[in-house]
């Protein structure tokens, strides 16, 4: 499934192209800060496997105002490095690749 172009970013890692989303709202989950932010990934030319980030820190619109930090650019290459090296390949078909990075994520009881 491909990412929706209207508020998704542009990034280049290793002179590659690629787009990011992360949802401007978040999910109820996410809002009560039981599960972490998460964002998504494609090849920016030839979209195939999405990769699934979850980061280890709440949405930054969470309801509970508990403090987050942005998702940043820096962010997003860092992870797509990690999953080229897991063997993500952003151009075939599948299924999405999910990247776990919640390790630290507390959630609010």
């Amino acid at each position: 499934m491909a990412l929706g172009r209207k508020g998704s970013r542009r990034i280049v890692v290793d002179g590659t192209s690629y787009r990011w989303r992360l949802r401007r709202r978040p999910t109820y989950g996410q809002g009560l800060c039981w599960s972490p932010c998460t964002y998504a990934v494609e090849h920016a030319e030839h979209p195939g496997t999405t990769l699934v980030v979850t980061t280890n820190q709440p949405h930054t619109s969470n309801w509970l105002e508990r403090p987050s930090n942005p998702v940043l650019p820096s962010n997003v290459a860092e992870a797509i490095t990690a999953a080229l090296q897991q063997g993500w390949v952003p151009t075939r078909a599948g299924s999405p690749l999910h990247l776990d990075q919640s390790a630290g994520f507390s959630p609010s009881l």
